[in-house]
Parts: C-alpha cells; sequence; structure tokens
C-alpha cells in the first residue's frame, strides 16, 4: 500500500498459496488489477494461480470454493461502474456482502480489489496501469497476505 498515512504491513507469502480471482468485464483495467497483484505476490514468494470469472457478482462463490479447498487466501478484483439503473447498487452490494460473508464464514482472509466507481476514469486511475495513481491490484494481495500473516499470530 502506498501513500500519506498507509500502513506497514508484514507482506512476506512464503509458504503461503493465494488465488486471485478476476472478473472478466473492463479488459484494461482488470488486466491492471491482475498485473498488480500478481506482482505483489511474486514478490512476497507466495504461490498463486489466477481464475477468471464472468463478472464480480460471481467473485463470492468462487472464493468460498477456493478457500474451502485449502487456498490460505484469496485476491478478489472487479470493477464496477455506475451506470443510469439500480444495477451498480445491487451488484456492489452483493459481492461486497458476499465476499464479506466468505472471509467470516471460512475464517480466511479475502484481500478486496473490487472498484466500485463513477466512471472509467476513475477505474483507469486505480488499475496500477502507466499513469495511474493508485495500484489497488497490489493493494488488495498485500492486504490479503498481511491479514493471513495477522491471524496466524494470533492463533498460535
Amino acid at each position: 500500500m502506498s501513500g500519506a498515512g498507509s500502513p506497514t504491513l508484514n507482506v512476506d507469502g512464503t509458504g503461503l498459496d493465494i488465488m486471485v480471482i478476476a472478473a472478466s468485464w473492463h479488459d484494461t483495467i482488470m488486466n491492471g488489477l491482475i498485473d498488480g497483484a500478481v506482482r505483489a505476490l511474486d514478490e512476497s514468494g507466495a504461490t498463486h494461480s489466477v481464475v477468471r470469472v464472468p463478472g464480480s457478482f460471481e467473485l463470492p462463490v468462487v472464493a468460498r470454493a477456493a478457500l474451502h479447498d485449502g487456498a490460505d487466501a484469496v485476491v478478489a478484483l472487479g470493477v464496477i461502474i455506475r451506470g443510469g439503473t439500480p444495477h451498480f447498487e445491487y451488484v456492489a452490494d452483493a459481492a461486497t456482502s458476499g465476499l464479506t460473508t466468505v472471509a467470516i464464514e471460512t475464517g480466511k482472509p479475502i484481500g478486496f480489489g473490487v472498484l466500485t466507481v463513477d466512471d472509467e476514469q476513475q477505474a483507469l486511475d486505480r488499475a496500477g496501469l502507466p499513469g495511474s495513481t493508485e495500484d489497488k491490484g497490489r493493494e488488495a494481495a498485500e492486504a490479503a497476505i498481511a491479514t493471513t500473516r495477522a491471524l496466524t499470530a494470533i492463533m498460535r
């Protein structure tokens, strides 16, 4: 994580198996988010794989399966752009609530990298692409690792 006030995290992923689950809408943005997450995981020493799902709505069910199947953590990536209908609110709520429920149910972390934005430019600014001001894919991966380490520390 970067920027003023950002925390210092334990991002040693050695021995961890982390699955990146990424929605398929908005290829350029999603590719930036995935690249940021994968770079962070590579640098951390974690083993990882990437699975694509149709959209952000499908992230929770696949995250649940990955965590039940032995992944130590999940990095959930998606982008939901506000439109002129209530669809944005329904999908954003379903993805957020669903991922939260899965994390609590499994007791395993999910790095939340689902962008909920008003327009495509806001997503591009956060996607970790050249010219972006933020790298939310990297931040979500780092959060997943750091939370896994925090859970390990308290469960000794």
